[in-house]
């Protein structure tokens, strides 16, 4: 029973690490992602400056993910799979982005919204990326 226990805390500890790592890089990259959307904004639609700071913030966000929040390398497989869950990621956050502007949440809170409901779900889907490209590659 105790090499039970201590293997779930291990496994508990490196997990409750990754999702503090990820939530540092989700910061940043949210961060970047607004300021990009909110001075798009200023000269752009609304859905075209939302997917520009999400293009940008995806490029911040692949070299935090990778080398930061699971402490990997940049590969072909990760790659894909990071494009891939983000491709998801995206048509989740502009179908989500166009129904807060639709029920009058506004320009500048609408992407505030979204991040907060899109964030856990993108973690999820890049934990599945990395954790299992990981344990493949080893």
């Amino acid at each position: 029973m105790t090499a039970f226990i201590k293997r779930l805390w291990l496994r508990w500890q490196k997990d409750f690490w990754r999702l503090f790592r990820f939530g540092i890089t989700g910061t940043i990259c949210s961060a970047i992602h607004y300021g990009i959307y909110c001075l798009c904004l200023l000269v752009a639609e609304a859905n075209l400056a939302y997917t520009a700071g999400y293009v940008v913030g995806l490029v911040c966000n692949y070299g935090l993910t990778t080398y930061f929040t699971f402490k990997g390398k940049p590969t072909k497989g990760n790659a894909a799979g990071f494009a891939g869950s983000h491709l998801l990621n995206y048509l989740l956050e502009i179908g989500l982005f166009n129904l807060f502007l639709w029920l009058g949440a506004g320009k500048w809170l609408s992407p505030v919204l979204v991040m907060l409901i899109a964030v856990p779900i993108n973690f999820v889907l890049l934990r599945l990326v990395f954790v299992r490209r990981q344990k493949v590659a080893r």
